[in-house]
């Protein structure tokens, strides 16, 4: 449900009515938008029918949001989430974000390297696994902390944000210590207690849809997010499973347009792992700007065949810097910027 006030609420009606909310064992989330001020109404709401809330000064009127997702709805919020971090990046604005490295952490000098070359091309992100979640329990795991401090030092001495993987509840506030945005994988998605307590975390958050999940699904282990008050989030579409064979994934671009109506949370796209070969990388990367996605993920790598994880669908730095010219090119054909 949501509360939609007057042009005119002053704030001490604002705050009368969420104590009311809260009274009635509630949580009341605030959204300022350009128009008009909304409450969304997180609990059982067959409470509110004691207390009609549209008697109190300031409100205009209640709707009730009949889809399960609610603060993720474009009912709640209906302009899109932008949110700044640090160096001044925007996520969810005009510029689209761009996160690049290795699949997983291996050595700083490798890394560093790595940093400086994205970072060249454009890239804003140094993204790279130090928990690597693997499908064989005998495959490489990640450096751990270790891989973290790497990443740290890397992107401060490039100016690049960190955006790296946790996997486990137990490493949310490790992993927060070193990263500005926490990941959380497609196999984790549904993990909601480690969804609750990177809500809780405040840390910005990139959730990526899980490898069969739907887009209803993905909204939903939004709103754990956003349930915690953590409007900070991303969601990604990295390849869905289906019957076809000649890629890794499908990378369902049509997802884009989709969470877009759905929802005002910002959408990224990864091409290397919706492919899982670099030859598909730089066209979907492209198709996923032409699409509207507001971010992008590419995984580069100095020595493919050298690579712990997902060689296969690494770019060469030279490639990396190719992807980036063609994707501003599309990204200023359709009124944005990389």
């Amino acid at each position: 449900m949501i509360i939609v006030l007057k042009k005119t609420v002053t704030p001490q009606e604002l705050d009368h009515i969420c104590q009311k909310v809260r009274e009635l064992g509630l949580t009341p989330q605030v959204s300022r938008g350009v128009e008009r001020t909304v409450i969304g109404v997180i609990g059982d709401e067959e409470k509110l029918q004691v207390q009609p809330l549209e008697v109190f000064p300031g409100v205009e009127q209640v709707l009730a949001i009949l889809k399960p997702y609610k603060l993720a709805s474009r009912d709640y919020r209906a302009e899109n989430t932008e949110f700044e971090m640090a160096h001044g990046v925007k996520v969810g604005g005009k510029k689209i974000v761009v996160m690049a490295g290795p699949c997983s952490v291996e050595n700083y000098d490798m890394l560093f390297d790595l940093a400086k070359i994205v970072k060249k091309a454009g890239a804003t992100f140094l993204r790279g696994g130090a928990f690597k979640p693997r499908t064989s329990p005998y495959s490489f795991q990640g450096l751990g902390e270790e891989g973290l401090k790497y990443l740290r030092q890397a992107a401060d001495e490039t100016g690049l944000l960190v955006c790296t993987e946790v996997m486990d509840t137990r490493q949310v506030e490790l992993v927060a210590k070193y990263a500005d945005m926490l990941q959380i994988g497609a196999r984790n998605m549904q993990n909601f207690d480690l969804l609750k307590e990177c809500g809780a975390s405040k840390k910005p958050v990139l959730l990526k849809r899980g490898l069969s999940a739907t887009v209803k699904d993905l909204l939903m282990s939004a709103e754990y997010l956003l349930s915690r008050g953590n409007f900070k989030v991303v969601l990604g579409e990295r390849g869905i499973r289906t019957f076809e064979t000649s890629t890794r994934n499908t990378l369902d671009l049509n997802a884009i347009p989709v969470i877009k109506k759905e929802t005002h949370l910002p959408v990224l796209v990864d091409p290397s792992h919706g492919t899982g070969y670099r030859d598909f990388v730089t066209p979907m990367a492209m198709a996923g700007v032409a699409a509207g996605c507001d971010g992008l993920m590419i995984e580069v790598h100095q020595c493919p065949e050298e690579a712990k994880s997902d060689g296969e669908q690494s770019l060469l730095p030279g490639q990396f810097e190719e992807l980036m010219k063609k994707a501003r090119a599309v990204a200023h054909a359709v009124g944005r910027d990389i």
